[in-house]
């Protein structure tokens, strides 16, 4: 594991006025994300730079569970919506219909994507899961 530790606080309070501010796992973008129970379903929103995704808030718990029912590393392998899923990863879980959800848990498609790029790192804030920091190839467990 790289060198930065899990805090088990994301810094912020996950509201639209303090989104939690996080870093993709390999440290290269800063991005934030906060909940939004306003919509239908509620939602996890995702801001990097000018671009907005959203997903559904029920993300964090099924990912969670997911990690915990693999009981190993799993690796993130985020892809764009357009491009196919690692088979076994984080991204491949957020897309499948297999999951607890029945399929995708992007809400906006077009950017429904990138699902193992931007969740564990949150998950790793709030102290649920342990990522990786290397350049490439990183993956999440559970604690």
């Amino acid at each position: 594991m790289g060198d930065r530790e899990p805090t088990g606080e994301a810094p912020g309070s996950g509201t639209a006025s303090d989104p939690w501010n996080l870093v993709t796992a390999p440290g290269s973008s800063a991005y934030t994300m906060y909940r939004d129970d306003t919509t239908s379903p509620p939602s996890l929103v995702c801001r990097v730079g000018s671009t907005k995704l959203s997903y559904d808030a029920r993300a964090l718990d099924d990912l969670h569970a997911f990690l915990v029912a693999r009981g190993d590393w799993v690796p993130l392998g985020a892809a764009d919506e357009s491009k196919p899923a690692a088979a076994g990863s984080v991204e491949e879980f957020g897309r499948s219909p297999e999951n607890p959800l029945g399929g995708w848990y992007g809400l906006r498609r077009g950017f429904r994507g990138r699902f193992g790029m931007y969740l564990p790192p949150l998950l790793e804030a709030l102290g649920l899961a342990e990522l990786t920091h290397d350049a490439r190839n990183n993956r999440v467990r559970a604690l």
